[in-house]
C-alpha cells in the first residue's frame, strides 16, 4: 500500500485538486503575520529601538512569504502522508 503510494505520480493538476494554491496564499499570510509580529517583538527587545525593530520585520514579512509559499508546493507535490 505504501509502495503502490509512492509511485503515483502527482501533477500538478492532481495537486491542484488536493489544495489550492489560494489557500497556500492564504495560509502563508496569516502564518507571516503571526511571525512578523514576534521578529518585530523580539527585535525589540533586543535592539531597544522600534523604528530597527520595524525594519527587520517589514523585510522579512516578505522574503519569507516567498519562501514560505514555494516550500508549501513544494511539499504539496510529495505524495508522503497523503
Amino acid at each position: 500500500m505504501i509502495l503502490d503510494h509512492l509511485k503515483t505520480k502527482s501533477t500538478y493538476k492532481k495537486d491542484r485538486t488536493s489544495e489550492k494554491p489560494l489557500r497556500s496564499i492564504l495560509k502563508t499570510v496569516s502564518w507571516r503575520i503571526i511571525g512578523t509580529i514576534d521578529t518585530v517583538v523580539i527585535s525589540w527587545v533586543l535592539t531597544g529601538q522600534i523604528e530597527t525593530a520595524l525594519a527587520i520585520g517589514s523585510v522579512e514579512l516578505v522574503t519569507k512569504m516567498i519562501l514560505y509559499f514555494a516550500h508549501e508546493r513544494v511539499w504539496n507535490l510529495i505524495p508522503f502522508g497523503k
